[in-house]
């Protein structure tokens, strides 16, 4: 593999020359430049991308610790953040981390070592242990998405409006006339699970809407308990009209529920009726 100073040499200049010609960081005559480019072409050399952060401080790359780029909520933040990150000309170092804490903390390392310039953390659970770890690389620029209230002072976070969007979701069934509405939500912990459900019954409070006990069967954000859930609801002798979901991909598996038993229709993001 070339170095700088193999291109120096082929191109007759000083490997300090060749530094400047590749940061423009003086005026060097064109000549000289054109000698040095056609050396870099010639060699097939690469500028040393650790070197080079090692004396500026900054390595133009960012770590994303997520919990699966599998999911379609995670996939598009991911995808998002990507995009923007190349248009800025930074590279995305992603790792999916499964919840599992060991990978966590391997990955956490990796990216220190890496000389990350930030960090970007949306996982689907913070326990204690992560959250641990995260304050013990407090010295990278660090934001936490979806985290729901803060538990640290250490990083910045982005809270999604979880309650505002189960409200809009109650008040889009309440609005095409259901009255007799049930709910899977997802882990109520959580504030993503949490915050829809209660912006859901906030809906269904406004409109003198009682929700029955029975119809509201508790997922946890997979596809499995989508489906044991409808099921669930919909034995019941009594049916309600419509469901509200939690999750996109707890629907999936509500939604297969209820074409097996001869219902469903979809109205988007975690809205569902079902005649």
């Amino acid at each position: 593999m070339a170095t700088i100073k193999d291109v120096a040499k082929r191109a007759g200049v000083s490997t300090t020359t060749v530094s400047h010609v590749i940061n423009k960081t003086r005026f060097v005559a064109e000549e000289t430049k054109a000698a040095v480019a056609a050396a870099i072409k010639e060699l097939h050399y690469s500028p040393s991308a650790v070197a080079r952060s090692l004396k500026v401080n900054h390595t133009k790359s960012i770590g994303l610790l997520a919990t699966s780029s599998e999911a379609p909520y995670f996939a598009e933040v991911i995808e998002a953040v990507e995009n923007s990150c190349y248009s800025k000309g930074y590279t995305l170092i992603l790792c999916n981390s499964h919840n599992n804490l060991d990978k966590q903390r391997a990955y956490l390392a990796m990216l220190a070592q890496k000389r990350v310039d930030g960090l970007l953390v949306m996982c689907s659970e913070y326990p204690d242990q992560l959250l641990g770890m995260l304050e013990d690389y407090r010295n990278i620029p660090m934001v936490v998405m979806d985290w729901g209230a803060a538990r640290g002072d250490f990083t910045d976070t982005i809270i999604d409006n979880a309650l505002e969007g189960g409200y809009l979701a109650g008040r889009y069934l309440i609005e095409r006339g259901h009255r007799e509405i049930g709910a899977i939500p997802g882990q109520l912990a959580r504030n993503t699970g949490g915050g829809r459900h209660q912006g859901f019954l906030k809906a269904m409070e406004e409109a003198n809407i009682e929700v029955r006990d029975e119809w509201i069967v508790q997922g946890d954000f997979e596809p499995e308990s989508g489906y044991k859930a409808m099921h669930q609801i919909l034995s019941q002798k009594q049916r309600p009209t419509a469901v509200f979901c939690g999750g996109d991909i707890m629907a999936m598996g509500a939604i297969c529920a209820a074409d097996e038993l001869g219902f469903a229709r979809t109205a988007g993001y975690f809205r569902y009726w079902l005649r």
